[in-house]
């Protein structure tokens, strides 16, 4: 169907080329908001009838016209009706959307995939400070960030992933004090235990293995315990790279990977965050007052100017995030995504502010951010708040362990990102219809448990049916369920637009519902060889798409449950 789509739009395109020079240019179609008014439209008349100089309606008509005596749309389109003031509805034949189900079956695992444009992203996520486990609220960065990139995958761009690391400031001595202390026999609650350390057993768990002088290795680094409790910048040094090592676990749980891990103390090592202070100090961007040192960001449309270094010497957070910033486009990556919680708000204004006065060619609006809000979880009927191990929050590997990988990418996924969103973890594990995740991946699992009953009884093979005669996919319920396969990549395309994987999981559950409905309609596995390969097909072309899907969101497609 999408070839017969591209004819069509084609078609449309050259009417309107006829009627006004440069129209077809715009040609497209939409999806009408009300199913039985067709299965395409198009707003093309109203949109013409301004610069022609014509009634909307008479226009629509002679386009009409037009359009029934192109050779695609006699072909492909049953009829074509005006409604209101101009719009054209299209109804298509059965066989224009049978031919989506020999296009899934063609493409398999490629169909809603784009050709590969050269462009690159990078896309920043999770970037939890090496000072603790990883909490629910870094598991749904996690999932947004590893979904929009595939997600973008899927429309031809080279996704970049990375993960920045806070390792330079008063948290990382924090940990390395709180794990000193714990290692010297303290504990929380005793006189000597400071009010800001960190409780969370995990402490006392470095603190122990700091004291046996056990060596750590994570993704970037591998750190030897000396044991002595008095060297703070080994318990430190030993501290970051434990916990290094426990979050890199976490991901691998979540099943994420990174491109990349970039230092925070790298900025300041290399010289960086110096130089992008002379930058702004060149360009006359800054100046002093009370002591410290100001951006002029209010040139650049934020509410206030912002301190770039304090009084003590000492650069505020922003201005490692501009340095930062300018080495991602000199890496090349012209565009660039941070997921952030929406306590980040507020830095998005400087950060782009600092970007646009270092004068180095960034265009403005660079990077993107996507902010989400925290997660609650509830458990049993009752808000869980905290966990032992953590000490004052939920784990990842908490809500893994108490789950599945999939249910938590599901789950964390099927809201938009700043809205407030509850996790049940019983509703999680429950094993019916209410289980969103438990929904789409049974209606494979249902399409697979089909295709296999047929090929232990017939020995057929599932790409011997994208030569099947689908003619007979005539009801109501395969016609909706094929016009829906048929959305699908115009779908990725526009949830990628608008960093939105939640429209993914929206689809999937509409996707698997129209599944269960043409199920219940119609026998699959019949007697008539015809009619049975071609209700094979549809079902086939359908678990390919739900299986595409799930991998967009990380999710996987059991082919039993």
């Amino acid at each position: 169907m999408l070839s017969v789509k591209i004819e069509l739009l084609e078609s449309l395109a050259q009417a309107l080329e006829k009627l006004l020079p440069g129209a077809g240019a715009k040609a497209a179609f939409e999806s009408p908001k009300v199913a039985a008014h067709g299965d395409l439209a198009t707003t093309a008349a109203m949109q013409l009838a301004k610069p022609l100089k014509l009634n909307p309606r008479q226009l629509a008509e002679n386009l009409r016209t037009e359009l029934l005596a192109a050779a695609p749309f006699q072909r492909w389109v049953a009829a074509i009706d005006i409604a209101g003031p101009g719009f054209i509805n299209i109804k298509l034949k059965p066989e224009a959307k049978q031919q989506i189900v020999r296009e899934v079956l063609a493409q398999a695992t490629a169909f809603g995939k784009q050709t590969d444009t050269g462009h690159r992203m990078l896309v920043e996520f999770v970037s939890a400070n090496p000072t603790g486990p990883l909490h629910v609220g870094h598991g749904r960065q996690a999932a947004l960030g590893d979904a929009i990139c595939n997600l973008f995958q899927t429309q031809g761009w080279e996704v970049y992933r990375e993960f920045y690391y806070n390792d330079a400031g008063v948290q990382i001595g924090t940990l390395a004090t709180s794990t000193q202390l714990r290692a010297k026999g303290f504990k929380p609650g005793d006189p000597e235990w400071p009010e800001l350390a960190y409780n969370g057993d995990y402490i006392a768990d470095i603190a122990k293995d700091f004291l046996e002088k056990k060596t750590v290795r994570s993704d970037d680094r591998e750190f030897t315990a000396s044991g002595d409790v008095e060297e703070l910048d080994d318990i430190r040094l030993f501290a970051v790279a434990y916990l290094r090592h426990e979050q890199d676990l976490d991901l691998k749980a979540f099943a994420v990977q990174f491109d990349n891990y970039y230092l925070e103390s790298s900025l300041y090592l290399s010289g960086k965050v110096d130089d992008v202070v002379k930058k702004l100090h060149d360009a006359g961007k800054t100046y002093e007052h009370d002591g410290a040192l100001w951006l002029k960001s209010t040139e650049y449309g934020d509410d206030k100017d912002r301190v770039m270094r304090k009084g003590d010497g000492s650069y505020t957070y922003f201005v490692p995030d501009v340095a930062y910033h300018i080495t991602k486009w000199e890496r090349g990556f012209e565009k660039v995504v941070n997921i952030q919680g929406t306590d980040h708000h507020g830095t998005i204004a400087r950060v782009r502010a600092g970007l646009q006065a270092a004068n180095v060619g960034i265009p403005q609006g660079y990077p993107d951010y996507v902010l989400h809000t925290m997660v609650r979880v509830v458990k049993g009927g009752e808000e869980v708040k905290i966990s032992k191990r953590a000490g004052s929050y939920v784990t990842l590997r908490d809500l893994i362990e108490w789950t599945s990988k999939d249910a938590v990418r599901f789950f964390l996924l099927s809201r938009k990102p700043d809205t407030e969103y509850t996790f049940d973890v019983d509703l999680a594990i429950a094993k019916n219809n209410d289980n969103p995740v438990y929904y789409v991946q049974y209606a494979h699992a249902r399409i697979c448990s089909v295709l296999a009953a047929w090929r232990e009884k017939d020995g057929g093979e599932v790409a011997s049916l994208q030569q099947a005669d689908l003619s007979p996919l005539q009801s109501p319920q395969a016609l909706a369920l094929m016009l829906l396969l048929a959305k699908y990549p115009d779908m990725l395309t526009a949830a990628a637009v608008d960093f939105a994987p939640h429209d993914v999981t929206f689809y999937l559950r509409e996707l698997a519902a129209c599944y269960h409905s043409y199920y219940d309609a119609e026998r699959i596995l019949v007697d008539d060889e015809v009619v049975k390969r071609a209700r094979l097909a549809l079902v086939a072309a359908t678990a390919q798409v739900l299986h595409n899907g799930l991998a967009v969101l990380g999710v996987s497609a059991p082919q039993k449950m």
